[in-house]
């Protein structure tokens, strides 16, 4: 649905009257086009007093390859400035924060770039340290809401000896295609990082996709072939004939299968390792709401969603880490959660507790899932233009897409991107992460 507030803005005369009463002027997103590069623009690149990421971070920016500058330039304007921030190991050595942002903050460009890099709290030892890298995640929270013109800023912890897995991370971060991820704290741990087509990184690689008739779940499987994949939709046999139009249109095949059947772990199983030979990415994107307060909402509206949103994702996943699974080493297992499972929604909480519930699974089944060398993931989508968000009402619908930090709704295929990072073979370092599409929500952590 078309955003007739921000076509208004968008106009001289309409961006002075929203200025003269205080509204929001948002600025249209930049979004990946094929044959467009990585990012256009000089970028501003820094770092603390012995920190470790240099060489990582010089080695992506050569390839891209990107114009890169030492020192700040007052009459430059820049694509993105990154900033490594691992050597700062006291609350005191944070000054340099402020000292080379303040000067430099002001000159990111439309739809610029800023991304901090840091060493997970978690992995040290020393308090001081740890007090002081746990910091950066206010710090970098705040540049993103300060920041204007459709900018966005991210954190990005980097384990030691994960070193070598930053770089696909970081050509998501500068690119178009976390257009509308803003304001998150991602995390990086050491892995393989095999060498890929960076065009077609999913090539020979066999992707299912659930709930992929309609709206993001069509944006997601669109999003993987394009990027090589060979992509099976699934969903219910009443969707049949949508599912089929969307397979045929990216050269995919079909699985119709409801997720909730007590042998669909079984049959999803059978049919990767007898038609395809294995199976690479997983992405669990089918989804119910039955929205009631709580006081009127029925068992049955409680189980529906409930089990649809989570049950079924867990006993799937729960068979595709089984030693018999056709899911290959280097796998793929990517959840969607929501907003709404951050900070609540009401009338779903059947829905918020179901999304939570995915965020909860991702993280606990981390673990196992890094001892087969398989990574599981989700993004939790917030204010996106679907046909769901457009049959909200005006007033409601207005509030949701303007309490963001960039002003506006996202798009499915903001959400597609996302995944398509996760689902790289070069994201091996990504695992255990829930990265939030959207646009640093002013609700929710």
């Amino acid at each position: 649905m078309a955003d007739r507030y921000q076509q208004l803005t968008s106009s001289g005369l309409g961006r002075q009257l929203a200025r003269w009463a205080g509204l929001p002027t948002p600025t249209p997103l930049r979004r990946h086009r094929t044959g467009d590069p990585v990012l256009s623009g000089t970028v501003l690149a820094a770092a603390a007093e012995n920190s470790r990421l240099g060489k990582a971070v010089a080695g992506t920016l050569d390839e891209l390859p990107a114009q890169v500058a030492e020192a700040p330039d007052e009459d430059t304007r820049y694509a993105a400035l990154v900033f490594d921030a691992t050597g700062i190991t006291s609350s005191d050595q944070l000054r340099q924060l402020h000292a080379f942002f303040s000067p430099s903050v002001r000159q990111v460009d439309t739809c610029g770039r800023v991304i901090v890099l840091g060493t997970p709290p978690e992995d040290i030892t020393d308090p001081a340290e740890r007090t002081a890298q746990r910091a950066l995640e206010g710090f970098v929270r705040t540049v993103g809401k300060e920041l204007k013109q459709a900018a966005t800023a991210q954190l990005v912890y980097v384990s030691a000896g994960a070193e070598d897995a930053i770089d696909s991370t970081l050509r998501f971060l500068l690119s178009p295609k976390s257009a509308f991820v803003s304001g998150q704290v991602i995390r990086i741990g050491a892995a393989d990082v095999p060498h890929t087509d960076r065009s077609h990184p999913l090539r020979d690689r066999t992707a299912l996709v659930t709930g992929a008739s309609r709206g993001i779940g069509e944006s997601i499987a669109e999003t993987l072939a394009r990027d090589g994949a060979h992509v099976v939709c699934l969903d219910i046999p009443a969707q049949g004939e949508d599912l089929a139009r969307v397979a045929n249109r990216i050269g995919g095949s079909t699985l119709q299968l409801d997720i909730t059947a007590e042998d669909a772990p079984q049959r999803i199983m059978d049919h990767f390792a007898e038609r395809h030979d294995g199976l690479d990415v997983v992405v669990h994107n089918a989804g119910i709401t039955r929205d009631k307060t709580l006081a009127r909402m029925s068992e049955q509206q409680w189980d529906s969603v409930l089990t649809v949103n989570l049950g079924a994702q867990e006993r799937i996943n729960e068979a595709l880490l089984a030693e018999s699974s056709p899911l290959r080493r280097g796998g793929r297992l990517i959840g969607v959660a929501s907003i709404a499972g951050i900070a609540g929604n009401v009338g779903q909480a059947n829905y918020a507790t179901s999304k939570a519930g995915v965020i909860g699974h991702v993280q606990s089944f981390a673990p196992r899932a890094a001892e087969r060398a398989v990574t599981i993931n989700a993004v939790a989508p917030g204010f996106i233009e679907t046909s769901m968000t457009a049959a909200i009402p005006l007033v409601v619908r207005e509030a949701g897409r303007r309490m963001n930090s960039l002003s506006q709704g996202g798009l499915p295929i903001d959400v597609a991107e996302t995944i398509a990072w996760y689902a790289n073979p070069a994201s091996g370092g990504v695992n255990g992460n829930v990265v939030r599409v959207c646009g640093q929500s002013l609700l929710g952590a």
